[in-house]
């Protein structure tokens, strides 16, 4: 079984060094370790050092520096555009306030089909259409206490304050 050890972002590989492809769904392309069928039918083990999130177009590096294009599956998926910016706001809002994954495009936004978040977007004032699409939703923002330290930023602005 060949093994892919790396991840190049689509552009920034040859496409002459192709031999092979495959297709993922999202879930599939944010990945660390998972065992992957090409097109051809051959098994390409992915083993990256940590999960990653990999993109419609972008190509896994196997070990010989052959490449392996990855190609989004299409899901069904739910176009939601807004009537105003405002609404385009809101409407991302209350979606990501629900933890939903969303992919964000220029004056629409999409989702796996939830007939629940559907009817809520629909309510919103949002139209609502449904599609087959590989779907790159956002990636999650960075959270936890590496980030930054709350008590410590507090105990700094107090300070800062202080001294004027």
């Amino acid at each position: 079984m060949r093994r892919a050890i790396d991840v190049k972002t689509a552009g920034n590989w040859n496409a002459g060094d192709e031999v092979d492809r495959v297709v993922l769904d999202a879930t599939d392309r944010h990945r660390r370790r998972l065992v992957l069928t090409s097109e051809s039918g051959d098994k390409v083990l992915l083993d990256l050092p940590r999960a990653t999130v990999i993109g419609d177009g972008d190509a896994l590096v196997l070990e010989d520096g052959a490449i392996v294009r990855v190609l989004g599956a299409a899901e069904p998926l739910a176009e939601i555009a807004a009537a105003t910016p405002e609404d385009f706001v809101r409407l991302a809002w209350h979606l990501g306030n629900r933890h939903t994954d969303v992919q964000i495009l220029e004056r629409k936004l999409r989702m796996r089909r939830d007939h629940v978040l559907e009817d809520m977007a629909a309510r919103l004032g949002a139209t609502i259409t449904p599609i087959a699409a590989p779907f790159d939703p956002e990636p999650a923002a960075p959270h936890g206490h590496d980030a930054h330290d709350h008590a410590g930023a507090h105990h700094h602005e107090t300070a800062d304050r202080h001294d004027r």
